[in-house]
């Protein structure tokens, strides 16, 4: 086979200026029409002008010459908003100042709620930080809406303080004491304006009969609330709902949960039910639903709550939660917002939409606390050999196996058996499908472990989360000469020899999504994998 002649002529490509033009490399087609195999240089890089084109002008460094990528967890830190350290010592003078929930300007029943039905139980009631910074705000907003007069504007307030802090109850109190001031204004409104009725009526009508009222006569508040908590899964509606509905057997209001839990005739009963609603508490796809068909229903609302704000004004949630919050707007009178961070995209969103928005920060928010332990388990390294499972599997049994060689040499007496606590451990994946898959691994080393994911029914949720969100102790009983010894791995089957079949009695695992990092409070939990 011979090449044709006109194979490597050159192609008259001359500059104005007679100077042949550069061949370019960097093309789709640069290594075509070629005689010979020859790797040539590298493609070049865009030119100082191509990049100054791309970037509008703006000064920007060559790739080579950027700085090397910090680790993961800096790069983590690096999407939260700062919080300057004179912020925080402000914080903490302020945090001083209170001493308890007699400080506040809370209505009396609503702090004998606090003590007998939110935090019984405990024997020093004393608010958290948070509640000693958002509690005297919100009800300060409220003092100064009762006494303005005209057109009121929305209170816009954002709470963000560390998981656990008490944030439910920061922005419940002020919430309810609002409900009750308000209830007896239009209590008395409503009392003066049957006088005024009934007056008209005597001087209008003297021989006139009385019509009997309407014994079927829905309640004015019926599927018309006047505050709602948006939360975003159904586990948290049952929390916050909890929290709720204690305090309502003191304070006397009506209180309503739903969620995709429920089925539609019981959300339909609660939500319209003959006694009227004052605070609902709902998942944002469940209410924007209902408000396309219903929209009388958030005609009412004066206080509304964005709990785990961070997740609810994310791409999946913003949608439904910006056209509540627009619906909402005309008798809106506060908009409160939770948080336990502050991600820069949380924060533009905040100074776009709310440039007026107040808000309230702790002194430990993106900060880890002390009493929290941290360790890191290079996977890369023997035995495990880039196995993540398997190096899942030896953290948990090193924690099972320390807690009860410590119980059983720490224990006096001749007792054969010894009851030991169960610890309940927290395991963190990315996907859905990892969850079932650490989990049967878990299982298959000897550690009881169970996964929650959203393809988890719904019914099975709370009884999954029941045994690591509840406060009482478990324990069980073990042998003394029960060993929990050898390597903490099971290393695959070795050729000709069975992996040994081990149980570890005193853990129990939850291997879950960011399902359960969502404000879910187990208190019960001490360690976390992730």
């Amino acid at each position: 086979m011979s090449l044709s002649p006109k194979v490597r002529r050159p192609v008259d490509r001359t500059k104005p200026d007679d100077r042949p033009e550069r061949r370019r490399t960097n093309s789709a087609f640069g290594g075509l029409n070629q005689t010979r195999a020859d790797f040539r240089r590298s493609p070049h890089g865009p030119s100082d002008a191509q990049i100054k084109r791309s970037t509008g002008g703006r000064d920007s460094d060559r790739k080579e010459n950027r700085p090397r990528e910090p680790f993961k967890a800096l790069k983590m830190q690096r999407a939260l908003t700062a919080i300057p350290y004179e912020r925080r010592n402000s914080i903490k003078q302020r945090i001083h100042e209170v001493e308890s929930f007699d400080d506040f300007n809370l209505l009396p029943i609503v702090k004998e709620a606090v003590a007998t039905q939110a935090l019984s139980g405990l024997v020093d009631i004393s608010p958290t930080p948070v509640q000693r910074l958002a509690i005297p705000v919100l009800l300060g907003d409220q003092k100064r809406r009762h006494n303005q007069d005209g057109r009121k504007e929305m209170e816009q307030t954002l709470i963000a303080a560390e998981t656990g802090s008490g944030k439910t109850l920061a922005y419940l109190l002020p919430v309810l004491d609002a409900i009750k001031h308000i209830e007896a204004i239009d209590t008395e409104q409503e009392v003066r304006r049957k006088a005024e009725e009934d007056a008209k009526r005597r001087d209008n009508s003297v021989f006139e009969l009385e019509a009997p009222p309407l014994s079927n006569a829905p309640h004015p508040t019926t599927g018309r609330p006047r505050a709602i908590i948006l939360v975003p899964t159904s586990e948290l509606v049952t929390q916050v709902g909890t929290v709720a509905k204690n305090l309502s057997h003191k304070i006397k209001f009506r209180s309503a949960l739903i969620s995709a839990a429920y089925t539609g005739k019981v959300i339909r009963n609660r939500l319209f039910a003959p006694t009227g609603i004052d605070v609902l508490v709902c998942t944002p796809h469940l209410l924007a639903s209902i408000a396309e068909s219903d929209p009388n229903i958030l005609s009412r609302v004066s206080h509304l709550v964005i709990d785990e704000a961070d997740s609810l004004l994310d791409r999946s949630f913003a949608p439904s939660t910006s056209a509540i919050i627009d619906k909402a707007t005309p008798s809106l009178r506060q908009l409160i917002l939770c948080s336990a961070t502050i991600p820069r995209s949380l924060d533009n969103y905040l100074r776009d939409r709310f440039p007026d928005m107040r808000r309230l920060v702790t002194p430990n928010l993106h900060a880890i606390p002390r009493r929290v332990q941290l360790g890191v388990v290079d996977v890369d390294k023997e035995p495990y050999r880039g196995n993540k499972n398997l190096a899942c599997a030896d953290t948990i049994w090193s924690i099972g196996k320390q807690a009860a060689e410590h119980v059983i040499s720490h224990t006096p007496g001749n007792e054969q058996t010894e009851r030991i606590d169960i610890k309940r451990i927290l395991v963190f994946v990315n996907e859905r499908e990892k969850t079932e898959e650490v989990a049967e691994f878990l299982n298959s080393r000897g550690i009881d472990s169970i996964a929650l994911n959203r393809d988890t029914p719904e019914q099975r949720h709370q009884e999954t989360l029941g045994a690591f969100t509840s406060s009482n102790p478990e324990s069980v009983e073990i042998s003394k000469s029960e060993k929990i010894t050898g390597p903490n791995y099971s290393p695959n089957r070795i050729a000709g020899r069975p992996v040994p079949k081990r149980h570890l009695p005193n853990t129990k695992v939850l291997v879950t999504t960011d399902l359960g990092s969502r404000g879910i409070d187990t208190v019960a939990v001490r360690h976390v994998i992730l």
